[in-house]
């Protein structure tokens, strides 16, 4: 018994109050000051308790912003003078096409019933492929670009 209230002494963190971590926990978490006068923001305030002005908002991230600067990048837009959608779809109806390709590649044929599947397989991916392409044609009108 004697060993064990020694060995609780030297470790010491039996008796330690919750207040202490809890401090030591807000303590290494980094807060936000105020641009304006540096005080630390109240969590989940909108505005700075001291001086009144208001809190820098972050800007939400949208889905589908990487696909966005990716087509920035590749400057497709301005090459091909096509909108997004029209882009996405051509894309799409590609990669049906490498789909329908890769069916047949994959897949092997040993009887007449596996084989008409696998042509059932490359027909409906040529098919989406089809569906993609003219989705990409008929956007292209839609997109309201000007080709000047």
């Amino acid at each position: 018994m004697a060993n064990m209230a020694s060995d609780a002494h030297g470790h010491g963190e039996f008796w330690r109050s919750p207040l202490a971590t809890r401090e030591e926990a807000v303590a290494t978490v980094q807060s936000e000051s105020c641009a304006h006068c540096g005080t630390e923001y109240v969590a989940g305030s909108r505005f700075c308790h001291v001086c009144g002005a208001a809190r820098a908002t972050h800007p939400a991230v949208h889905p589908l912003q990487w696909a966005t600067r990716l087509l920035n990048n590749l400057r497709l837009r301005d090459r091909l003078a096509l909108p997004l959608a029209s882009i996405v779809a051509f894309g799409v109806g590609i990669l049906c096409i490498l789909l329908a390709i890769g069916t047949g590649l994959i897949y092997t044929a040993d009887t007449v019933l596996d084989w008409q599947a696998v042509q059932v397989w490359r027909i409906e991916w040529l098919l989406a492929a089809v569906v993609a392409l003219l989705a990409g044609i008929l956007l292209r009108g839609a997109g309201g670009m000007k080709t000047e």
